[in-house]
């Protein structure tokens, strides 16, 4: 639960304990619990508006796919799970020769060399 252990989840019980004290405890706990079901569903409301508000092209549209992390895996490594699973072939299209320029040769200036001066540049 939340990467915490039992002996986490247990010093976090006696904390609370010795903060709020014995009397408070169940209210501050149904207070969190409140607060944490209204979070969730002002988030989900927003998800479900945002779904809406952008049509039926985007019905699959997932906001956790924005994150770059999931929008990696989702892309790009899901091609190669499934190659190396053997489900899914997929071929590379070969690049066209002319596709590639190579960047310009530039002589680098020697020790005490001026570099030209450009006016229109200044």
């Amino acid at each position: 639960m939340f990467g915490l252990g039992w002996w986490e989840i247990a010093a976090l019980i006696v904390i609370a304990l010795l903060v709020f004290g014995p009397e408070k405890l169940p209210q501050a706990a149904a207070q969190a619990g409140r607060t944490l079901r209204n979070l969730r569903r002002m988030a989900n409301n927003a998800r479900e508006d945002l779904r809406a508000g952008l049509g039926p092209e985007f019905q699959n549209f997932d906001p956790a796919d924005l994150n770059p992390r999931n929008f990696v895996r989702k892309h790009l490594l899901d091609d190669i799970e499934d190659d190396w699973n053997g489900t899914k072939q997929k071929e590379l299209e070969p690049v066209a020769a002319t596709s590639y320029t190579p960047e310009p040769v530039v002589d680098e200036l020697g020790y005490g060399e001026i570099p030209p001066y450009d006016s229109e540049a200044t």
